[in-house]
């Protein structure tokens, strides 16, 4: 989303030759800047806004492209939270982290729908608005993050302390986790309305406006050293469950190979949150990491839009192939559905 000195309260003037911010979240085109046939012409750039707040910004494709996803991936995520709010069965510490990770991609999606919002329909524009788009979206993929880490832990933990996962993880110790995660996300959330922006300070820009450089650069150097660690729970699982499965080979037993193939599938679901990941986001933390305000707006939309559909893609992988959730949806939708697995649940089913 990018906004001219109109949102700062400044008289808007075309600025044709001015390479613009996109803003977090939304890396869009000019808001305010003038078509070539206005320009030749004379005319306005557009339409009046509704109440008088000047010309109204010619909608980006980006823009409708990111508001879509951002809608999409709202609406996705609330169907998971009402599927785990609603089935007393799904109540295990490992879905409470799953619910976590889709009430974060539920703010994300909520907030590039506000974000589209405060860029084309509020007039006049808002610089706390603005301020509160971006930081609803720094605290929202702050916890995606976060949550991705503690199902990463959770499975580790699942595996190395087999015989005392299930009564050291209990529902109590799990929730006050997930809670004190979200308070420090909540806090990451805040330092845009708490000064930490670069709207009077249009050279400190970052290509996500309105994050300075220096933050840019402290987020995406964090995201990467998070990443890294998740990555390095992901190896000792694989060796983890590949001496497990040695075990198993040698005393052939039914349980045992029922646990195996549990074991395996959630090796799956693991390597397909974290893969999907990297390729979504490490990318655009690369980007914003080396790039600056002068590099062009279509870059930043390139790389913004795949990481936004990765909250798109994580309900399909960890939820909608979970065979509970898929009875649960079979039975709000038709009120019919297999028959629930009575064996224990673990994080290995997620």
């Amino acid at each position: 989303m990018l906004h001219g000195p109109a949102a700062m309260g400044e008289p808007w003037q075309p600025q044709s030759q001015q390479q613009r911010l996109p803003a977090l979240g939304n890396a869009s085109a000019p808001s305010a800047r003038p078509s070539a046939a206005a320009e030749e012409g004379g005319g306005a750039a557009g339409t009046a806004a509704p109440g008088g707040g000047g010309p109204a910004a010619a909608v980006s494709p980006w823009d409708i492209a990111l508001c879509a996803t951002g809608t999409a991936v709202a609406g996705e995520n609330a169907l998971v939270l009402a599927v785990l709010f609603y089935t007393p069965s799904l109540r295990a510490p490992s879905f409470v982290l799953i619910g976590s990770l889709a009430l974060a991609d539920l703010l994300a999606g909520l907030g590039l729908v506000g974000n589209f919002a405060v860029r084309y329909l509020l007039r006049p524009p808002s610089e706390a608005a603005e301020l509160g788009a971006a930081g609803l979206l720094l605290a929202a993929f702050s916890a995606s993050v976060c949550s991705l880490l503690a199902i990463t832990v959770d499975r580790y933990l699942s595996l190395y302390n087999a015989l005392t996962y299930h009564s050291e993880r209990t529902l109590g110790f799990t929730c006050g986790a997930v809670l004190l995660m979200w308070l420090l996300c909540l806090g990451v959330g805040l330092l845009p309305p708490l000064g930490w922006h670069c709207l009077r300070d249009q050279s400190a820009c970052s290509v996500l406006r309105p994050v300075t450089k220096d933050n840019a650069a402290v987020l995406a150097v964090t995201f990467l050293l998070l990443f890294a660690l998740m990555m390095q729970l992901y190896l000792q699982i694989c060796k983890i469950a590949f001496r497990h499965a040695q075990q198993i080979a040698v005393q052939h037993q039914f349980i045992a190979t029922a646990q195996a193939t549990s074991t395996r599938k959630g090796l799956s679901t693991l390597s397909l949150i974290l893969g999907t990941f990297a390729l979504c986001w490490i990318p655009f933390a690369i980007y914003s990491l080396v790039a600056d305000s002068s590099y062009p707006a279509v870059y930043t939309y390139s790389l913004a839009l795949p990481a936004a559909c990765n909250s798109l893609i994580n309900p399909i992988i960890y939820a909608f192939r979970n065979p509970d959730i898929q009875k649960s949806l079979w039975l709000a939708c038709c009120g019919c559905g297999p028959a629930l697995s009575s064996r224990p649940r673990t994080s290995s089913d997620v």
